[in-house]
Order: C-alpha cells, then sequence, then structure tokens
C-alpha cells in the first residue's frame, strides 16, 4: 500500500508541476509582444510544445515597408534551462526535438525559415531575402524571450541551416554561447569547384569507375529512358515544364556522383552491364530521383535557389566527360544546379562570403562543425583552425544523413559533452 501511496503521489506532483509550468509558460507568452501562439498536442513526445508566431519586418531597416508572421514551434523545459535555437534552412513543417536539445535537456525554439512554408509575406519581393535579413530574424526572436529563457543560448543547424548559423553568429557574435554546425558548406563562389577534386577523389577508383559507367549507360540510352521517366512522372503527377523532361534527365545524370556520396549510397549495390535497364533505372531513381527537377520542387525550393545564386554559393556539374552525350543542356559551360523562381535574372556578389572566410577562421570561437566524411558538402568545410577555441569533428564513414552526435564513437561523444561543459558551465548527464 505505501509503494502504491508513493506511486500516486509522485504523478499527482508532476501532474501539478507540469500544470503549474504550462500556466506559467503561457502567461509569459502572452505579454511577449508581436507573438500569438497556440499549444501543439503530438504524441511523439510529452513536452509543453507551442506553435508561434512571430510578427517580422519584412525589411528590419525599415519595418515601414510592411510585416510577415515567422513560424516558431516552442518547446518549453524550464526557466532555468538551458535555450536552442534551431536555425532551419527551409520549412518546419512540424517539431522535432533536437539531438542537442536533449543532450542538454534544454528548451527549444525551433525556427522556420524567412520565405519558406508558412513564414512568407502576401508577396514574395526577394530583395529582402538575404542574409542580413535572415539573421535579423533570429537576432529578433533572440531579444524576446531573452526574459523568459535567460540562461545559456546555443544556436544549431543542419547542413543549410548549418551555413545559416555560421552566418548568424557572424552577424550576431553575442547572441549565443555556442554554435553546433551540421554537415554545412561554407561555400567560396558561385560555382564552388572544390567539388569537383573531391568526387574526383572519394572512395576507391574502381567505385568512381562504376558511378561514371551507370552515367554514361543512362546517357546512351536516353531513347529508352525518357520516354519511361515521362511515364513514370506522369502517374506521380509531376510537371516538367520550368525544366523539360529532356532536361531534367540529364540534369538527374550529373547529379547522380553528388547524391551517391552526400548520402552515403553503396559502391556494391551501383548495377554492372549484365544488368537490365528497368533494374538500372530502378536503382537510378532511388539514389537520384528526378522528381528534384520537377515544376513542384523548383517552386518549393525558389528561394533557397534565390539565396545559393546571389549571396550563399552553391555548385555546377562538371561535363568534360559527357560532353558528347548530353542534347537538351548547354556544353558551352558547366551547368549550374540553381533554378531561379520564374527564371529570373540575378548578380552573384561574393563579398560577404569572402568576410564570412575570413572571420571564421580570426574570431570564430565557440563553435563545433559535425562533418562526415563521405559526404561530398564536406569539400565545402569550414577548414580546421587550432587557433580557435573551436572543435571540428569529421565523422568516419559518415555521410550528410547521419553525421550525428548519436553517431559519433566513445572518444568524439567525450570530447564534445566536455567542450560544451566548458563553455556553457553545466554538467551534461552522460
Amino acid at each position: 500500500m505505501k509503494k502504491n501511496y508513493l506511486i500516486l503521489t509522485f504523478f499527482l506532483w508532476m501532474s501539478f508541476h507540469l500544470r503549474a509550468q504550462t500556466l506559467n509558460i503561457e502567461a509569459r507568452l502572452l505579454n511577449l509582444p508581436d507573438v500569438t501562439f497556440e499549444k501543439v498536442i503530438s504524441s511523439r513526445n510529452s513536452k509543453i510544445t507551442y506553435k508561434l508566431k512571430v510578427k517580422q519586418p519584412i525589411d528590419h531597416a525599415d519595418p515601414k515597408k510592411g510585416f510577415f508572421f515567422q513560424k516558431v514551434f516552442l518547446t518549453h523545459k524550464g526557466f532555468d534551462s538551458p535555450t536552442v535555437l534551431i536555425i532551419q534552412g527551409y520549412q518546419a513543417n512540424r517539431n522535432r526535438i533536437h539531438e542537442v536539445t536533449k543532450l542538454l535537456n534544454a528548451n527549444q525554439l525551433n525556427v522556420e525559415h524567412r520565405f519558406f512554408g508558412e513564414s512568407k509575406p502576401d508577396s514574395l519581393n526577394y530583395k529582402y531575402l538575404n542574409l542580413q535579413q535572415v539573421t535579423s530574424d533570429l537576432h529578433h526572436i533572440r531579444m524576446l524571450f531573452d526574459k523568459i529563457y535567460p540562461t545559456k543560448w546555443i544556436s544549431t543547424g543542419i547542413s543549410k541551416g548549418g551555413s545559416t548559423t555560421i552566418f548568424y553568429k557572424y552577424f550576431y557574435p553575442n547572441d549565443v554561447d555556442a554554435s553546433i554546425s551540421y554537415v554545412a558548406p561554407l561555400t567560396n563562389s558561385f560555382e564552388d569547384k572544390r567539388i569537383y577534386k573531391f568526387l574526383d577523389s572519394i572512395g576507391t577508383k574502381e567505385c568512381r569507375e562504376k558511378i561514371k559507367k551507370l552515367q554514361f549507360r543512362l546517357l546512351k540510352s536516353r531513347e529508352e529512358v525518357v520516354p519511361i521517366l515521362r511515364q513514370y512522372s506522369e502517374r506521380a503527377g509531376w510537371t516538367f515544364t520550368y525544366l523539360s523532361i529532356e532536361k531534367a534527365f540529364e540534369f538527374a545524370v550529373l547529379e547522380y556522383p553528388f547524391a551517391f556520396w552526400q548520402w552515403g549510397h553503396s559502391c556494391d549495390k551501383i548495377p554492372n552491364e549484365e544488368s537490365s535497364l528497368e533494374e538500372t533505372l530502378t536503382y537510378f531513381l532511388r539514389v537520384d530521383p528526378i522528381s528534384l527537377f520537377n515544376d513542384q520542387l523548383i517552386e518549393r525550393y525558389g528561394s533557397h535557389y534565390y539565396q545559393a545564386a546571389t549571396e550563399m554559393g552553391y555548385y555546377g556539374y562538371e561535363i568534360k566527360d559527357f560532353k558528347n552525350l548530353l542534347f537538351s543542356l548547354p556544353v558551352d559551360t558547366n551547368p549550374h544546379a540553381t533554378f531561379l523562381p520564374n527564371k529570373m535574372t540575378v548578380t552573384f556578389d561574393g563579398e560577404l562570403l569572402g568576410k564570412v572566410h575570413d572571420w571564421v577562421q580570426s574570431k570564430g570561437n565557440n563553435f563545433i562543425f559535425i562533418y562526415g566524411e563521405n559526404d561530398t558538402w564536406t569539400s565545402c568545410a569550414v577548414p580546421e583552425n587550432d587557433t580557435m577555441d573551436a572543435e571540428w569533428f569529421i565523422m568516419k564513414g559518415k555521410h550528410h544523413g547521419n553525421a550525428r552526435i548519436k553517431n559519433m564513437n566513445d572518444s568524439d561523444y567525450k570530447r564534445i559533452c566536455s567542450t560544451l561543459e566548458r563553455w556553457l558551465n553545466l554538467n551534461i548527464d552522460r
């Protein structure tokens, strides 16, 4: 009986404590200017979670130009807990508890990127989609929650979100106590040619030859392949008007090595010459889906392509080995992997990239950079620098999707925990 009484008492206390926390955070949210919220009920976790709409100026330098509402998910742990700012590179369709949030037993603010998902003004003026405005959004959110969460702050992001994490600290170096950037490219130009060198050297020579042979086979079989892709796309409801299906096919073939290494595919599973064309095509679409080049995805990621083509830089496709097999794409220059909204014409400005490259080598303290050894984007990694109070983890055998703290070996895991404990002045329950 005594044991059952103690269990009941514990659950009653937990229920009371949770309700008190809920009422307390909601009262504080109500007092925030330009923020509305609704509670999110999720079966994935038992945390107190809210979907916020934060009013943001379209132009932080001139609020008279109008506003939009930015979607943010708040997961509340405690007012004395550290807070993790999740920087998304794209839309945030649902809230996920990040591994850093779990590691630090922290609050979490999961921020959808400006001009993606629900975080759009009524009319998109791409003039205001630049990294100064993007990081000002983050800074505004950070300042709004400063009094609610007055202890340690950590920013983190994955891929494009990881790159934005770097730019955020560049523009607002005092906003957070630590930054963790996952698989984040910091390119050096509009067409970062370090990627070509990476693709020419990663893995074994045998594997690279198998990749190239598959590309040659598909391009040589275009008369058979393209009609199959057209039927496949029609059944899926995809359209190809921004790019013709023929251009999309050639882009997909050129993209294949990039996607292969980015997502950690196995050389042993590449079809050989004895495999049927149907088997080869099925494999190819699994590794490098042609949907990446359909109208629907090009429109969805239009803001990303704009950022890549104007400020962030990106990549192209080296075609020197394929010129005689390309009939839809131009062969006088390497095709670029950006597809601008409405096929607008823009000019790339690399001034900010140059400044950030210099800054991160001289002032990039309290950064943790995590990369996968086999990830194509690691070719554009922030270079290691032992003069900075920063840590680099190049995870052996890992790729864009699994270079994560949870997959680190014991030595690296201990190093990242001890680094965060030192920077944040807390103890991590390991």
